[in-house]
């Protein structure tokens, strides 16, 4: 079972982090990166967008821990930060499958 936060200040994180993953474009560009580490620009083409509103996107939800970076030569690969933000992606798609 899950212990409450204890803190106004963890509440105030954890509104944060539902706000960032509220806008359907960063949570596409975090589905993107969940199965495996990608690219900005495989992230653009994949969801048909610029490569600079994705790097924009991906430095905010960078800044919140939701995704990690590694450079890899001149590139840059992104993806969900931990198995934390995975799982809830998960187990919160998984409550949408379900029947009412």
């Amino acid at each position: 079972m899950c212990t409450p936060p204890e803190s106004d200040a963890a509440i105030a994180q954890l509104a944060d982090l539902f706000h960032l993953l509220g806008d359907p474009t960063r949570l596409r560009i975090v589905l993107a990166c969940v199965a495996a580490p990608v690219a900005v620009g495989d992230i653009a083409a994949s969801l048909q967008l610029s490569s600079s509103l994705v790097s924009h996107h991906l430095r905010l939800l960078r800044a919140a821990r939701i995704v990690k970076s590694e450079r890899q030569g001149k590139q840059v690969f992104y993806s969900a930060a931990d198995a934390h933000i995975s799982g809830v992606l998960h187990d919160m798609l998984e409550h949408i499958d379900e029947p009412e």
